[in-house]
C-alpha cells in the first residue's frame, strides 16, 4: 500500500510516520515543508494543480494529512489549517490516483460542551476560539468534497514530544524550573478545566486503522475519560519525585500535595493574565473549549476495531522523562 503521509515531521506526523514504516505493507512517502521530506511543498501557498500532478506521478493509495498550526492569529491558522485542506480536497478531485483521504480533525471543532457529557460525532460544532473554527471549516470540505474520506476529530494527545506550549508542556517545565532552583512549592494556575487526553501513540494506531478501514465521515479519537488538570499536576509530581506542595491560584484554598495524584482525573486550564506570584506558574494554551472535554469513543471502538491502550500514566511519564533531559 502507498501512503502519501503530509506532515509528517509535526507533533502527530512523526508518530503516524513510526507506525506506518513499522508496517512492511506499507510504502511510506513523506511530504512536508521540511528538509527531511521526501518531497518539499507547501500546502498553504502550493498550488492544487502541483500537488496533483505529484499525486498522479506517486500514485498513493491513501492521503493522511497531519500538517496544520495550533498557534497565530486567525489568517494563519486559515492558511495552515484550512486553505491547506482545500488544496488537498482540490488535487485529489483532479488526480486519477483515486485515494483514501484521512484528514487529522481536533476536539476543539466542537467546543465546549456540558460538563460530564461525553460529546459524540453527531454533537453540533461550537468552536469557541479561531483554532477550532479553522479546523472545523477544513472538516466541512473533507466531508463535502465528494472524496472517500474520513476526519479523526483528535482530543488533547499527550505523550512523548508533547509541544512545550501545551497545558501538560507547560506544566512539566513549570515542575522542572522549581526542581531545578529547590523550590518547596510550585504555584500553578487554572487546574479545574478538565481535558480527555489521549496518547500520541494511540492516536498514530487510529490513524493507521482509519486508513487500512473504509469508515467515512468523523470518528473521535480519544480515551473517552475526562481528566483534571489538577490530577495529572499530582500525578506528574509523583513521577517525577517532586515532594513539594501544589499550590493552585485560583482553587480552593491550601496547598495541593504531590501525594494526591494517585488518582488520574486530569485537564486543561485557562492562562490568568496576571499572576499574583513570582514562583513558577503553569499556563495551559487556550483552546476555546470551556471547563470540560470528554470524547464518546465508541465510533472508533465499532468502525475501526481501535482502543487506547497507553495510559494518562505512562503518558506523562514520558512528558516529564523530556522535561528532566533539559535539566
Amino acid at each position: 500500500m502507498r501512503v502519501l503521509l503530509i506532515g509528517a515531521n509535526g507533533y502527530l506526523g512523526r508518530f503516524v510516520a513510526d507506525r506506518l514504516l513499522a508496517d512492511p505493507a506499507v510504502q511510506l512517502t513523506a511530504l512536508g515543508r521540511g528538509d527531511d521530506a521526501d518531497v518539499r511543498f507547501d500546502l498553504a501557498s502550493g498550488s492544487p494543480g502541483a500537488l496533483t500532478r505529484f499525486l498522479d506521478a506517486v500514485h498513493p493509495g491513501v492521503v493522511i494529512n497531519c500538517a496544520g498550526a495550533t498557534r497565530g492569529g486567525a489568517r494563519e491558522l486559515t492558511r495552515h489549517n484550512t486553505v491547506a485542506v482545500a488544496t488537498v480536497c482540490e488535487a485529489l478531485r483532479r488526480s486519477g490516483c483515486g485515494a483514501r483521504l484521512v484528514q487529522i480533525g481536533c476536539g476543539a471543532e466542537y467546543g465546549p460542551s456540558q460538563p460530564g457529557s461525553s460529546t459524540a460525532e453527531d454533537a453540533v460544532p461550537r468552536p469557541g476560539g479561531p483554532y477550532g473554527v479553522s479546523k472545523l471549516a477544513a472538516t466541512e470540505l473533507v466531508l463535502g468534497s465528494g472524496l472517500d474520506a474520513v476526519v479523526l476529530r483528535v482530543f488533547s494527545p499527550a505523550g512523548p514530544g508533547t509541544p512545550a506550549g501545551s497545558p501538560l508542556g507547560r506544566l512539566a517545565e513549570a515542575m522542572r524550573r522549581a526542581m531545578q532552583s529547590g523550590d518547596g512549592e510550585l504555584k500553578l494556575g487554572g487546574l479545574g478545566v478538565q481535558r480527555d487526553f489521549i496518547d500520541v501513540r494511540d492516536v498514530a494506531r487510529a490513524v493507521h486503522a482509519a486508513s487500512l478501514s473504509a469508515a467515512q465521515g468523523v470518528i473521535n479519537i480519544g480515551s473517552g475519560r475526562a481528566v483534571r488538570l489538577r490530577d495529572a499536576a499530582g500525578v506528574l509530581a509523583r513521577v517525577a519525585g517532586y515532594g513539594g506542595a501544589l499550590h493552585e491560584l485560583d482553587g480552593p484554598p491550601g496547598p495541593l500535595r504531590a501525594s494526591i495524584g494517585a488518582s488520574i482525573g486530569a485537564s486543561i486550564g485557562h492562562p490568568r493574565s496576571e499572576p499574583d506570584h513570582a514562583a513558577p506558574v503553569a499556563y495551559p494554551y487556550p483552546d476555546g473549549c470551556g471547563s470540560w472535554q470528554q470524547a464518546d469513543v465508541r465510533t472508533a471502538r465499532d468502525r475501526l476495531g481501535w482502543r487506547p491502550r497507553i495510559n494518562l500514566e505512562e503518558s506523562l511519564a514520558d512528558i516529564w522523562m523530556e522535561a528532566a533531559c533539559r535539566i
